[in-house]
């Protein structure tokens, strides 16, 4: 049984137009080896900006991608941190048995895309 959050985001995901000027995109998986995430972010400096994603996987995984995508918006990088995988579990009111990577995934690329942004850049 599917929750209404994961049958909306599912049939309408939001932040799926990629974002050609993203300051870091984080992965989670790997194309072409399987269920994939990738969450591109734009960021002031303080907040998050703007979103996108993309995943190759099952209509859970593509409306967890959409869920973070939307949710992440606004946020600082200290609140994108506490978010766990059962968080988003949580407040999407459940996933099937079995989906609970899916959530996995859209957590860890996006937190990998905020670490791409707090990186120093290194000059050679």
């Amino acid at each position: 049984m599917f929750s209404l959050a994961v049958v909306e985001h599912s049939i309408n995901p939001r932040n799926t137009t990629p974002l050609v000027d993203a300051d870091a995109t984080g992965q989670a998986g790997t194309p072409g080896e399987g269920p994939y995430m990738l969450i591109s972010l734009t960021w002031d400096g303080e907040r998050i900006i703007a979103t996108s994603f993309s995943t190759y996987g099952c209509p859970v995984v593509r409306a967890c991608g959409s869920f973070v995508s939307e949710w992440a918006k606004g946020k600082t990088m200290e609140q994108v941190s506490v978010l766990t995988a059962s968080d988003l579990m949580l407040v999407m009111g459940g996933l099937p048995l079995g989906k609970e990577h899916c959530s996995e995934l859209s957590v860890e690329a996006l937190k990998d895309a905020v670490a791409r942004i707090a990186m120093p850049v290194s000059v050679l």
